[in-house]
């Protein structure tokens, strides 16, 4: 029996996630991480691959190229739009086997013991909130690419 793609299952809407669409195409999806209730680091975005598949050795060259694009966009919406100082990108692949990259933002004034993508989430000031900061994040992001 295959087993459930959570990233299949969310593109299927057959489950809800944190804030809104970011961005999408016929390659890609870009939206906000989900903590499952948790307050979320505001700005750790996640880029998926629409097509179900384990990793970035795995993409099509048109895939590669939409996913490439689109890590940079999202990149200079969150230093731009959200003012971050620097953008950390992490493909892992071990809890979920379907391509995803985390990007996430580091903003001003993070203590340099906080530095890194998993670390910000220590930072006892961390810009963290609900599911209503998380839409509002995501349509600032999204307004500044529709624009830019």
């Amino acid at each position: 029996m295959e087993e459930r793609c959570f990233i299949c299952d969310k593109h299927a809407g057959d489950i809800e996630t944190s804030g809104v669409s970011i961005y999408e195409d016929e390659y890609v999806y870009v939206g906000h991480i989900d903590r499952n209730g948790k307050p979320n680091y505001l700005g750790h975005l996640m880029i998926d691959l629409k097509r179900h598949t384990p990793s970035l050795a795995d993409m099509t060259e048109e895939e590669a190229k939409a996913f490439g694009v689109i890590m940079t966009r999202v990149s200079k919406a969150l230093m731009e739009s959200e003012k971050a100082e620097h953008i950390y990108s992490l493909v892992s692949g071990n809890s979920v086997s379907h391509l995803h990259m985390h990007i996430v933002a580091r903003y001003p004034h993070t203590p340099k013991e906080y530095w890194g993508p998993v670390e910000v989430y220590d930072w006892g000031e961390a810009p963290m909130g609900d599911n209503v900061e998380v839409v509002k994040l995501c349509k600032r992001i999204k307004s500044y690419m529709e624009k830019n």
